[in-house]
C-alpha cells in the first residue's frame, strides 16, 4: 500500500517536474519578447495544456510494451524566434531555462528534505529514499535535456555559439535526433546496454554537492 502511495506520488512529481520544466520555457521566451506561449495558455499548471497526443500518451505506452520502458515527453512550449532581439541567443536562454528549473526544484527539494532531517521529522530509509528520488529525478532531467544533440534543450544553447549557417544545419536535425534518441534507448532496453550512463555521473555529482550544501548551512 505504502508502496504504491509512493508510485502515485513519484509520477505526479515527474509530470509536474516536466510541467514546470515546459513552463519555463514559455516564461523566460515572454520576458525575452515573445508571448506565443502565453497567449496560447500554456503557461498554466493545469496538465491537460502540456498533453502531447502522440509523446505523452502514444509513445510511452508504444515502448513500454515492446521495450519495458517508457519514454515520452511534454507538448513542447510554442515559441516564435522571430520574436526575440537576438534569435540565436534568446533561442539558447529559452531553452537553459528548463534544465535551470529542474535543477532550482532539486534544490528546493534538498532544502525541505534537509529541514526535516534537522527537526526530526523523517526517521525511516524510505521516506529518506524517497526524497532523494525526487531530488535525483530533477536533476536527470535537468541534465539529460542538456545533452547538446537535437531537439534536445543541450542544442539550442551549443548553438548560441554556432555561425548562422551551422546553426540553421544543426538545429534542421531535430526530428531525426529524436528518432535516434528512441532507438538508442530501445537497443539499450532490450540489450541491456548503458547507453546514456554518462549522464548518471554529473547527476550523482552534482546531488552530492547539493546535500553538502544543504548540510552545512543547516548544520547537520
Amino acid at each position: 500500500m505504502i508502496q504504491g502511495l509512493e508510485n502515485v506520488l513519484l509520477i505526479a512529481v515527474i509530470i509536474y517536474s516536466i510541467i514546470l520544466h515546459e513552463i519555463s520555457h514559455g516564461f523566460v521566451a515572454h520576458l525575452l519578447g515573445d508571448d506565443t506561449a502565453k497567449r496560447q495558455g500554456r503557461l498554466s499548471l493545469n496538465p491537460l495544456q502540456h498533453i502531447d497526443t502522440f509523446g505523452t500518451i502514444i509513445l510511452p505506452l508504444v515502448m513500454y510494451l515492446f521495450s519495458g520502458m517508457a519514454f515520452g515527453y511534454a507538448k513542447p512550449v510554442p515559441v516564435n524566434p522571430y520574436n526575440f532581439n537576438n534569435h540565436k541567443r534568446d533561442m539558447g536562454l529559452t531553452a537553459l531555462a528548463g534544465p535551470i528549473c529542474n535543477i532550482s526544484i532539486s534544490i528546493i527539494v534538498s532544502f525541505i528534505f534537509a529541514l526535516l532531517i534537522k527537526m526530526g521529522l523523517i526517521h525511516t530509509q524510505a521516506a529518506a529514499g524517497f526524497w532523494q528520488k525526487l531530488i535525483m529525478i530533477n536533476l536527470f532531467l535537468a541534465f539529460f535535456n542538456l545533452i547538446p544533440f537535437p531537439p534536445l534543450d543541450g542544442s539550442k544553447v551549443v548553438g548560441m555559439f554556432l555561425s548562422d549557417e551551422a546553426y540553421v544545419k544543426f538545429t534542421m536535425q531535430e526530428r531525426k535526433g529524436m528518432l535516434i534518441f528512441i532507438g538508442l534507448i530501445v537497443i539499450s532496453r532490450l540489450f541491456n546496454l548503458s547507453i546514456f550512463r554518462f549522464i548518471i555521473y554529473p547527476v550523482s555529482i552534482a546531488y552530492q554537492g547539493i546535500m553538502w550544501f544543504m548540510q552545512l548551512i543547516l548544520g547537520l
